[in-house]
């Protein structure tokens, strides 16, 4: 079970808007995430180079937690609200919950909840 204090060094480290550090220095080497209903994706090096080049698509991200972090045991969510920047200055912005497994210190389950539908941009 991850203490408040890692998950609140967890969420400030993405809140500023260092995605690849919360992925590098929060996740399990076998860490796992899927969007919705999409395949899996497995390892925190591949988690890291898919968000690297994600980050590397846009102008920048601003990245906001739109409530408090909810824990329980080995299980946290958190909902948060991304503004994408695209390189032609259109912003693309989605709203979502991330439902995490951990164990111990380390983020070893995360999936992202959210509704294609409401991406604005």
């Amino acid at each position: 079970m991850p203490t408040l204090a890692t998950l609140q060094a967890f969420a400030a480290t993405v809140e500023a808007n260092d995605h690849v550090g919360a992925i590098t220095n929060f996740y399990a080497a076998d860490a796992v995430t899927r969007e919705n209903n999409s395949p899996p994706i497995v390892g925190r090096d591949v988690l890291a180079d898919k968000e690297r080049r994600v980050l590397g698509s846009v102008a920048g991200v601003k990245t906001t937690r739109l409530g408090p972090i909810l824990l329980d045991g080995d299980h946290s969510a958190i909902c948060w609200r991304f503004e994408f920047t695209g390189k032609d200055g259109k912003v693309l912005t989605m709203e979502e919950v991330a439902w995490q497994t951990w164990r111990g210190e380390q983020l070893v389950e995360e999936r992202f909840f959210f509704d294609p539908a409401q991406m604005k941009g």
